[in-house]
This record gives C-alpha cells, structure tokens and sequence, in this order.
C-alpha cells in the first residue's frame, strides 16, 4: 500500500472532496486531487499532443498555489 503524505487541502471547499496535494516519500511525486478538467480545458490541453487514457487533467483553484508550491519544495528536498 502506498503512503501518502499529506500536504494541504483547498480551505474555500467543503472538507468533504475538496482538491487536495499530497507527496509520495518514496519517489518524491506530487499527487494531486482536483477538480475533473471540462471539455473545453480537455481540449486546449490536447492541442499540443495525445491525451492518453491513463493521463487526466485536473484543476486546482488558484487561492491554492501555496499548497502545490509546497508539495514541489517538499519532493524537491527530498531529492537533494
């Protein structure tokens, strides 16, 4: 089973599903849970390449960038 640590969640969502940032220790890789991307945002996101099925577009709100920032630096020292 994987751990996964947790790093923050969306405060303006409800607690029950809102986006939330986690890190994988083991392999220092941000783990995300976000909003589904719309149609629209899914297909900007294809227009520079293939959008495999194992891929998903996710969005965060930005009044979080302070969480998924914090994520980086948390596997970026992990890596050092």
């Amino acid at each position: 089973m994987t751990t996964l640590k947790f790093i923050g969640k969306d405060p303006g969502s409800d607690t029950k599903g809102s986006p939330t940032v986690f890190v994988e220790p083991s392999t220092a890789d941000p783990v995300i849970q976000g909003w589904k991307a719309d149609e629209d945002t899914l297909s900007v996101c294809r227009e520079p390449g293939y959008l495999p099925d194992h891929e998903a577009v996710v969005r965060l709100p930005a009044r979080m960038i302070e969480i998924p920032r914090k994520a980086c630096d948390d596997a970026e020292r992990a890596h050092l």
